[in-house]
């Protein structure tokens, strides 16, 4: 599979640019996954590529930031680190194949859309950026998915995303409050995403210091199969 690709396009920049073979993304800066170069291929200028990159950033208000994974262009991460880019937020994707969730999920409410109290969830746990809130919505519903949520007394203990990729199913946004946490509530949501889909393969992405989740995964069949970094200036 094309993780580069499968992420790019189940957290889709509401901006997007192409020069050169690269895919310049901007949504706000909210992430980094969706404000930050997409280096598909090597430009026939690498120079004048990054100077493009780093010009469309700036005219943005963000510093220029790569996304720098398997596919990424060869020397490319070489050369941003030879320029002074630094390299952060290491990361995981996880894959599993033949998944056949069982047990029950009643109390898992899956909708097509996110609603008021799925977004006050997933942005108490992963609200690092500010206000950004309407453009981190406006990127989780730039394409087809399904909001799954534990809820109790009509609050979201956990939440997660799921979108729906060919021959398989993408999970993002997964996030349960600190008071509900060891109740194995992500787990549930997890297995209750994959069964509405119908999925026999899923993957997701994590970060690399994240072990606590990365053991979660690995008990419901997800091994890492693939990884990438961001180099940023």
């Amino acid at each position: 599979m094309d993780f580069d690709l499968l992420v790019h396009e189940a957290w889709p920049a509401y901006e997007q640019c192409v020069h050169d073979g690269w895919v310049l993304r901007y949504a706000g800066g909210v992430t980094k996954r969706a404000n930050s170069v997409l280096p598909l291929e090597r430009p026939a200028d690498l120079g004048g590529a990054i100077a493009a990159a780093e010009r469309f950033y700036r005219e943005r208000g963000l510093r220029c930031v790569f996304s720098v994974g398997i596919g990424a262009a060869p020397g490319l991460d070489e050369e941003l680190e030879a320029r002074g880019y630094g390299l952060v937020d290491p990361t995981l994707v996880m894959a599993a194949g033949s998944l056949r969730p069982d047990g029950s999920h009643e109390r898992v409410r899956v909708e097509e859309q996110p609603w008021a109290g799925w977004l006050e969830t997933w942005w108490a746990v992963d609200g690092r950026y500010g206000s950004g809130l309407k453009e981190a919505e406006r990127i989780c519903t730039g394409v087809p998915a399904w909001y799954g949520a534990y809820e109790e007394d009509g609050v979201a203990l956990a939440v997660g995303r799921a979108v729906p990729q060919g021959d398989t199913l993408g999970i993002y946004c997964m996030a349960t409050r600190p008071e509900a946490r060891r109740r194995g509530l992500a787990r549930t949501v997890l297995r209750a995403l994959v069964r509405h889909a119908g999925a026999d393969s899923a993957y997701l992405v994590t970060t690399a210091p994240n072990t606590a989740a990365q053991a979660l995964y690995r008990r419901e069949g997800f091994e890492i199969a693939g990884r990438y970094h961001y180099r940023v200036c």
